[in-house]
């Protein structure tokens, strides 16, 4: 698959000082315009999603989403185990400075074994659709005690011309300080690499923890799809 070799050709030591200075990192076009019209495509096949959330009858905003099953289709496996092995490092990392456990495996199918033997065994990679005046309320995406410290989120309509508005949006509470927003721009087929729930800042005294949340602005025309993967399971 071309988004394989276009992660093996990426500079990770500069996207991880991207994560290390703003909490999030972009992948510019890792996935083709055919290869996301045809992932947007799938939204509409039933036998492939385990749950559909609509995001009203929850409090979550206007728009709707939906979980995959196992086995997920295999372009959503093989980014899921490939994003992960450069992506461990960073979380392994990010752990040690904020002085938490668990240190994450190696590879994903370890990790997900650690998730299932917690009781954590439902799929998290999931197609967000949103229409017109719709949007997604400031949130984390925690699923269990077990949360791997960064997700990846794909835009998979562009900008302009499928939709307007839609921005992807994170917001940063450091403390003793009022949040800081953050717009990140997003291209059809570029992967937004982001933290989950909460990453390390450098302070005079050390380290420190800096709460994250993400959202997505009105959709102001069109039609926006997206590709949420998760590296942890759910209960």
């Amino acid at each position: 698959m071309d988004a394989l070799k276009n992660l093996q050709a990426l500079s990770w030591p500069s996207m991880s000082q991207d994560l290390d200075n703003q909490g999030y990192a972009v992948i510019e076009r890792l996935l083709s315009p055919q290869l996301c019209q045809s992932l947007a495509g799938l939204y509409g096949n039933d036998h492939l999603f385990r749950s559909r959330v609509v995001m009203a009858r929850h409090g979550f905003g206007s728009g709707e989403y939906r979980y995959f099953r196992y086995p997920l289709p295999d372009v959503i496996a093989e980014l899921r185990h490939a994003l992960y092995s450069p992506l461990v490092g960073v979380a392994n990392r990010w752990q040690c400075a904020m002085g938490l456990e668990p240190h994450f495996p190696a590879s994903h199918a370890d990790f997900t074994a650690r998730c299932h033997q917690a009781g954590q065994c439902k799929p998290t990679p999931l197609i967000l659709r949103y229409g017109q005046n719709d949007y997604n309320c400031l949130h984390q995406d925690l699923y269990g005690d077990w949360v791997f410290p960064l997700q990846v989120v794909i835009l998979l309509s562009e900008p302009n011309a499928d939709f307007t508005g839609g921005e992807f949006i994170l917001t940063e509470q450091r403390p003793r300080m009022q949040s800081r927003a953050e717009v990140v721009p997003l291209k059809q087929g570029d992967a937004g690499i982001f933290a989950v729930y909460r990453r390390p800042v450098k302070g005079t005294r050390g380290y420190y923890r800096v709460s994250m949340r993400h959202g997505v602005s009105r959709i102001r025309s069109g039609q926006r799809y997206a590709l949420g993967i998760l590296f942890h399971d759910a209960k």
